[in-house]
C-alpha cells in the first residue's frame, strides 16, 4: 500500500493514470502529453507499474501500458471502510 501512494502522491504520475482512462497507450504516445524526456517518463510508468497501478503487455515492439482498474477497486474497498466505521461516531459528535 506504501508504493501505492508513493506513485499517487506526483501530479505527474497522477496524470498518466487519467491519460491512461481512454485506453492503452505506449510510452512514447504518452510522453507526448508531457513537456518531459522519455527516460523520464519510463521512469514515472516504473513506479506505477511497482505500485501495481499500471500493467505492461509487450504487442510486437511496443510496450503498451493500460490501467489496473483491479487495484483502484481494493484502494476504494479500503478508504470506504474508514467512512462506515466513523458514520456513527460522527453524527454522535455533531449532536
Amino acid at each position: 500500500m506504501n508504493e501505492l501512494f508513493k506513485a499517487l502522491s506526483d501530479e505527474n504520475r497522477r496524470k498518466i493514470l487519467d491519460i491512461l482512462r481512454n485506453g492503452d497507450m505506449t510510452a512514447g504516445e504518452i510522453a507526448q502529453h508531457f513537456n518531459m524526456s522519455k527516460p523520464g517518463i519510463s521512469q514515472h510508468l516504473n513506479v506505477l507499474k511497482n505500485a501495481q497501478l499500471v500493467f505492461s503487455i509487450k504487442k510486437g515492439q511496443y510496450v503498451y501500458y493500460s490501467l489496473n482498474s483491479t487495484i483502484f477497486q481494493d484502494v476504494m474497498k479500503w478508504v470506504v471502510q474508514f467512512s462506515d466505521n466513523h458514520k456513527g461516531e460522527t453524527n454522535n459528535e455533531n449532536n
